[in-house]
């Protein structure tokens, strides 16, 4: 009798239509990312390999986890909220879930972030991180860049806002409001260096001085109510803050009250991010919108579209940012 022929595998697929494992996954889900050559390439060998998925070899993806790494600063950043749900919508619709390590506590524990991810053999890497230089990022693997970071990875997709124009429009708001000595406390990532720039460039365009405290620690509201001491101590003139980011700001309004002062009668304050705490009843808080929940539906196009071409040239979105006005900023005392 015949030996019994072997059952085709999803690399005898992928070997058969000249593309990758994870593209056949991302057919065998019927992903939309797939562009109609490739399908019909990948369709056309599992017919000719009379190709049967097992079902557990469906729920691997082809030997991989049907799992995103995403790589993030702290748990604590409230930053990461709606990225993080607009990515997991993102890449719903092609059978693809996320799974979360943060950066600062591995490095605690003096772990690589991106161990646990390699070992259980994600089909893609999202960076919501400044990139260290002892992070392995193998060729294999495709990798996402999501905000500005000062480390690029080479051929990686950047998905980002324009955080230098959403800076610079937060400073002309203040301007506009009568404010002439206005500080900034900011961190010392990519994201906050183009802060930065931009409430320089807002402060120059008006012939304003300049009022600085930054940290190179994470940006939380105890760093945001420590630099906010320190900026009301050196520069009791001010009239109002930039924060590097919402929670900064809501430490920014805690050292405001300490010292006696009243938020935005006293001191107008915008924060960053338009996270969901700055639309709390008790911040109500002005910020600018870096459209995170948009970013990570970015972010998540950017994975499908690599995993379905891996050979495309890296590509950069960048949104633009809005300012909203809530009920922290007030015209100038002396307006």
């Amino acid at each position: 009798m015949a030996a019994e022929r072997r059952r085709a595998t999803i690399y005898d697929v992928a070997q058969a239509a000249g593309v990758s494992k994870s593209l056949v996954s991302l057919v065998l889900r019927d992903s939309p990312s797939v562009s109609a050559p490739r399908r019909e390439a990948v369709l056309a060998a599992i017919k000719e390999l009379n190709y049967r998925p097992s079902q557990a070899a469906t729920a691997l993806a082809g030997g991989t986890s049907q799992t995103v790494g995403v790589v993030i600063d702290d748990y604590t950043n409230t930053w990461f909220v709606e990225l993080l749900r607009g990515l997991q919508e993102g890449l719903a619709s092609a059978g693809l879930r996320i799974a979360v390590s943060d950066r600062s506590l591995n490095a605690h524990i003096e772990s690589d972030p991106l161990d646990g991810f390699l070992s259980t053999r994600v089909e893609a890497l999202v960076l919501a991180t400044e990139p260290t230089p002892a992070m392995r990022f193998p060729s294999q693997i495709p990798v996402i860049i999501a905000g500005n970071r000062a480390t690029q990875i080479p051929g990686a997709d950047i998905t980002c806002s324009d955080d230098r124009l959403g800076a610079r429009r937060a400073i002309e708001h203040l301007i506009s409001l009568g404010h002439q000595h206005i500080g900034h406390i900011a961190g010392g990532g990519g994201a906050s260096r183009l802060r930065l720039n931009g409430y320089r460039d807002a402060l120059t365009a008006a012939g304003l001085k300049e009022h600085i405290v930054s940290v190179s620690e994470l940006t939380t509201e105890d760093t945001g109510y420590q630099c906010t001491r320190r900026l009301l101590k050196d520069a009791g003139e001010i009239t109002a803050i930039l924060a590097g980011n919402d929670s900064m700001a809501m430490g920014a309004m805690a050292a405001a009250q300490e010292a006696g002062l009243s938020v935005p009668e006293d001191l107008s304050i915008i924060g960053y991010d338009n996270s969901p705490l700055s639309d709390t009843h008790l911040l109500h808080l002005t910020t600018v919108d870096s459209r995170n929940h948009e970013l990570g539906l970015h972010v998540a196009t950017q994975v499908l579209s690599r995993l379905a071409d891996p050979e495309r040239e890296a590509q950069r979105v960048q949104l633009e940012p809005l300012l909203i006005e809530r009920g922290t900023c007030a015209a100038a005392r002396n307006a």
